[in-house]
């Protein structure tokens, strides 16, 4: 008796377990199917739910995640051609004093504190000399929220007059400055509205926005991250406020965190209604491109860190949502840019078969990701870029900051 019923044991367990194997398999099934369906439509111009956003976020079968990858190398394809675009520019972080404690910084520094700094005039216009003498058409400059940064006792003068000093000297170059946490720190400080700082800093020659300290739209992590930081509703605001005035902007998302991938695809969908908003009302301004900045933890502070359990961003994870973010914002922005400072020059040549087409700037020097434990550099040679995007047999081209391809002769003048 104890022999059979070991064998009646033993059977009921391996007719349990095939059972389990048969449904997981019309399970994977089903979903694959219905991964399918929501691909096949997403190349007809169909926009995606959020839901369906999700879905694809979630797949872990190789076949589902490489049908995904394809779609989106398709449709960037459609949307923005083969060629990989890159910029010329220069990266100038001109302090780190912040009166901010954002959970995942490692650049910021209190005043007086070892390792502080904040540029003098002098100091901008020599980095920006030398960047123009290398050939680049952009300069992008953010910093702190350095509350001693101020004119007469006013924060919007001191932001002025960084622009003037560099239109004065270097007039064609663009000028990719102050995001909108700048924008509401500088109007807090100031008493004044979003839209009197974007005005002031476009007259002054400001040419587009960055879209960084978005993180991820959604408070509920924002207040974990970042809580000192612009809320969500403010972001947009701002950001919106820029379009309206004339002033585009860029997008981006910190991912990799604590965000889950609902938060995620929230994120891409308010990025998607914003720039749908743009468009209906016939803005002048739109948002130009959408970069992914998967999160670099090695020298965050330790709370976050601890919480997120790795020092380097997993790059299969980052290509995935890197896919997914071209499928789901589909034909309402159409550029897409990986980071090679996070995620390595390697990493960042895999992402232009995961739905980017562009490869970002030279940038010369960077010091917020590098302080965090990014191992990607600071500086990108363009013939670097160059035999990088060949190894992929794609065209390589230089463009300005707007995405308008440069000519030979353009090329030469901007340097």
């Amino acid at each position: 008796m104890y022999k059979c019923g070991v064998g009646i044991l033993s059977c009921l367990a391996s007719f349990t377990d095939t059972i389990e194997k048969v449904h997981l398999i019309i399970q994977c099934s089903v979903t694959t199917k219905a991964v399918e369906k929501i691909l096949e439509r997403a190349l007809t111009g169909y926009e995606l739910s959020s839901q369906e956003g999700v879905i694809l976020l979630q797949q872990t079968d190789i076949e589902a995640i490489a049908a995904i990858q394809d779609t989106a190398d398709q449709l960037r394809r459609l949307q923005a051609g083969d060629t990989v675009t890159y910029v010329i520019n220069r990266n100038i972080n001109f302090t780190n004093i912040c009166e901010q404690h954002c959970s995942f910084c490692a650049f910021r520094r209190d005043a007086g504190e070892e390792e502080a700094y904040w540029l003098n005039w002098a100091q901008i216009l020599e980095k920006t000399s030398d960047a123009v003498q290398r050939g680049a058409t952009e300069i992008c400059m953010q910093g702190g929220l350095n509350p001693q940064a101020k004119i007469s006792g006013r924060s919007l003068p001191y932001y002025l007059e960084v622009v003037k000093i560099i239109k004065a000297q270097f007039p064609q170059l663009h000028l990719h400055a102050f995001s909108p946490q700048e924008v509401e720190f500088i109007a807090r400080e100031d008493d004044i509205s979003y839209a009197s700082v974007i005005v002031a800093l476009r007259d002054a020659g400001v040419g587009s926005m960055p879209g960084t300290a978005a993180e991820i739209l959604d408070d509920r992590v924002r207040r974990i991250l970042c809580p000192e930081k612009i809320n969500t509703a403010t972001w947009l605001e701002i950001v919106s406020t820029a379009h309206q005035l004339g002033v585009p902007t860029t997008s981006t998302m910190l991912s990799g965190h604590i965000e889950t991938p609902q938060q995620q695809i929230h994120h891409l969908q308010q990025l998607r209604s914003l720039q749908q908003t743009a468009y209906d009302r016939n803005y002048s301004a739109t948002i130009t491109e959408f970069i992914l900045l998967p999160f670099v933890g090695q020298e965050a502070p330790k709370p976050l860190r601890r919480r997120v359990g790795r020092d380097q961003p997993v790059l299969a994870d980052a290509l995935l949502l890197t896919a997914v973010a071209r499928i789901f914002l589909g034909q309402a922005i159409s550029n897409h840019q990986p980071s090679w400072v996070k995620l390595g020059l390697t990493g960042a040549i895999k992402a232009l078969k995961w739905g980017c087409n562009d490869i970002g700037g030279t940038l010369m020097e960077e010091h917020i990701t590098t302080m965090a434990g990014a191992i990607g550099g600071t500086c990108m040679e363009v013939e670097t870029l160059h035999t990088a995007i060949s190894s992929i047999k794609r065209p390589h081209a230089q463009r300005d900051t707007l995405y308008c391809l440069l000519t030979k002769e353009e090329e030469v003048v901007s340097g």
